[in-house]
């Protein structure tokens, strides 16, 4: 059965390479990126692994952990990360999850099997310091993932947890945010004393606020 939002990220032991880890005792208290990619030594997995690599900080500066998955092996994964650096610049740091048995893939449904029954597609999960999954989303094969839009999320959902507010389309880090419905006027006036425009009853537009 597929995960939905609010499910609780099924824990797992497995080998990486970064030696054998318990997922939740690694995540710690952080949030996490768990990304599956289809194979190694394969091309969009190639630029996507270096793009994710280069993010590193941005990553960091939100109290993110990254990790990845495929059906390879560690020592696939190890010389694997010599060709992402060669190739794309970049150190993979993070660590790489060996899934050869697919074990923790069925896990977090990552094997679509009209797709392939082999290797995985490419799952993203995004989960909260609870354990919870915030975010799913899965590309096919063919086509690399958008990680400055995992990051954009990562930004909503910190944001919105924190603040009684949801982002509108297209929105970014900065932008103008919209008060959720659940907020009364009153209620708005005090989180907002510098008051919001009300486009509808049920659309008021705010700055984004500040921590």
């Amino acid at each position: 059965m597929a995960l939905l939002l609010g499910d609780v990220a099924p824990d797992f032991e497995a080998d990486t390479t970064i030696g054998k880890i318990h997922f939740h005792e690694w995540l710690g208290k952080s949030w996490g990126v768990l990304f599956s990619h289809p194979k190694d030594y394969t091309p969009v997995c190639t630029t996507e692994l270096g793009a994710t690599a280069k993010l590193k900080n941005e990553f960091a500066r939100r109290g993110v952990k990254v990790i990845g998955l495929s059906v390879d092996s560690v020592q696939d994964h190890v010389g694997w990360k010599r060709d992402i650096e060669q190739t794309q610049g970049a150190t993979v740091e993070f660590p790489m999850i060996a899934d050869p048995d697919m074990r923790v893939a069925n896990l977090y449904g990552m094997i679509h099997p009209n797709a392939s029954d082999r290797f995985t597609v490419r799952s993203v999960f995004v989960i909260d310091p609870n354990k919870k999954v915030r975010m799913t989303l899965n590309y096919p094969a063919s086509a690399g993932r958008n990680f400055d839009e995992i990051l954009r999320v990562v930004d909503s959902l910190q944001l919105t947890d924190r603040h009684k507010v949801a982002t509108p389309v297209n929105w970014k880090q900065g932008d103008d945010v919209i008060i959720v419905p659940s907020v009364s006027n009153e209620e708005a006036k005090k989180l907002f004393p510098e008051g919001w425009k009300e486009i509808k009853p049920y659309l008021r537009v705010v700055r984004q606020p500040r921590d």
